[in-house]
């Protein structure tokens, strides 16, 4: 059997894209709370003045202010977990559920009893917590007062959240991320950092700046985790996308390397307790502070995360100088081009579980710590047929063929795999699009990309294969 008896399947959200509830239980508005679903949304996250003006003037819908309503519903959806037989369940606590301004002197009590409730039903049912800190969103004041992660001012205000929530849920979650996704703070600073960029000649310098707050921050969670709970385990998380050089040019494999080494980077630090030296020369090449100090570079050192997990959905092909020859692709880090031996989902994302192997073995490999797939999964299209069933082939094969890669990476590479979480088992709000059309789940929910439907939960055809993956502990497929 490849994977062990105590192997951790389960399924992945995020508190602000499933909650709702944007204004319940004491909670303050969110970064994530301000920004509008739809094709425009990619440009509106890297424009402050249309940020500024949600902020301020809000109007039009803002989808994850209801979501799937998983604040008022999480019981019934959690049994549905259950009845899969989930080992596991990653979700977020919202910073701003816990101090709804980010720099109030005190939390929250209606917000901290909210996670214990959750923490209680899954706990109940068997299933362990995985807790990231902050998924994407911070209070929005945070932006307002600080310009986000831009400041340091920001670090003691995480570290006493951080610390509030090791207190309270010590006897409940043994496993945690402190930040998802680290590395798209690069490319997404106001959603990865609450960072609002007015001068496009500062974008990275400010970016960086705001990653470094974010690594002190984190190296900070990662001491407060090991002081307040001795037997809980913290990590990292990391979007990992495996590139390959459209050709055998060198400049190709050049331009490949430069991708990769900038995408992990700043897991670099969270692992190995340094910069890594091309970064270090790059920020004195172009008169870039980011504010480290003796203090910094101690913290940083001395508390590395005890694991690195990642998300995982597809590769990209790069290739350098004139595209004219290739024909564009999609990518979150930067160019990239259409690999024709792949497979393209209808959002354009290329479908690779060889990446995934790849990917394994790449982390393995660079960190030799335990490695978790936190995100994975098919964003597509489903169809209610006429008798209520969710046909979703499509997404059982993506998974199917990624899990098979998994085992390959541990049978016959000894990665150590601690588990897999496939993103958005039930379906929530899409983070890069804001639809609800982009569906990863196994279960289905009754809302449209207006904010239009039920909110009813159903069960997909892909439901009942996962049961079987689960209870075969990987081996039927």
């Amino acid at each position: 059997m490849a994977f062990a008896k105590d192997f951790l399947w389960g399924g992945a959200i995020a508190a602000h894209q499933a909650e709702g509830a944007y204004r319940e239980g004491g909670k303050g508005i969110a970064t994530s709370d301000v920004i509008h679903g739809g094709k425009g949304r990619f440009e509106e996250v890297q424009n402050p003045q249309a940020i500024r003006k949600n902020i301020e003037a809000p109007e039009g819908y803002f989808p994850e202010h209801i979501a799937v309503d998983f604040y008022h519903r999480y019981k019934d959806d959690v049994a549905l977990f259950a009845e899969m037989g989930f080992k596991v369940f990653r979700t977020s606590i919202s910073w701003a559920r816990i101090f709804p301004n980010g720099d109030d002197t005190q939390p929250n009590e209606q917000g901290l009893a909210f996670y214990d409730s959750l923490f209680d039903e899954l706990l109940k049912h068997g299933i362990q917590p995985l807790i990231t800190l902050s998924h994407w969103e911070l209070p929005i004041n945070l932006t307002k007062k600080y310009n986000g992660w831009a400041s340091r001012d920001l670090i003691p205000l995480f570290e006493r959240y951080a610390k509030t929530v090791f207190e309270r849920y010590k006897g409940k979650v043994k496993y945690w991320l402190t930040f998802n996704e680290i590395n798209m703070s690069l490319h997404k600073p106001f959603k990865g950092a609450g960072v609002l960029i007015d001068d496009p000649a500062q974008r990275e310098a400010l970016t960086y700046r705001a990653c470094h707050n974010k690594l002190v921050a984190s190296a900070l969670a990662v001491k407060a985790c090991h002081e307040i709970l001795p037997d809980a385990k913290i990590g990292s998380m990391v979007a990992s996308i495996t590139v390959y050089p459209y050709t055998s040019h060198p400049d190709d494999n050049w331009k490949r390397l430069e991708i990769e080494r900038e995408s992990y980077a700043l897991t670099d630090v969270q692992t190995r307790g340094k910069y890594p030296a091309w970064l270090k020369r790059q920020f004195e090449k172009n008169g870039i502070d980011i504010g480290m100090t003796a203090d910094d570079e101690k913290i940083l050192r001395e508390h590395t995360v005890d694991f690195v997990s990642f998300s995982y959905y597809f590769s990209n092909a790069v290739l350098s100088g004139d595209h004219a020859s290739a024909e564009p692709g999609t990518s979150i880090f930067g160019d990239a081009v259409r690999n024709p031996y792949i497979k393209t989902s209808e959002w354009g994302w290329q479908i690779d579980p060889k990446g995934l192997r790849i990917a394994l073995n790449f982390l393995h490999d660079r960190y030799q710590k335990p490695l978790f797939i936190v995100e994975n999964g098919l964003g597509a299209k489903d169809v209610v047929e006429a008798d209520g069933a969710i046909n979703d082939d499509y997404r059982i094969e993506y998974l199917r063929e990624h899990i098979k890669a998994m085992k390959a990476a541990v049978e016959k590479d000894g990665i150590n795999l601690m588990g897999y979480t496939p993103w958005g088992c039930i379906d929530i709000i899409s983070a890069g699009t804001g639809e609800m059309s982009k569906r990863y789940g196994f279960i289905y929910v009754d809302r449209d990309d207006e904010g239009k439907g039920t909110l009813n939960r159903s069960r997909k055809k892909s439901f009942f294969w996962y049961k079987g993956v689960i209870a075969s502990n990987g081996e039927n497929l």
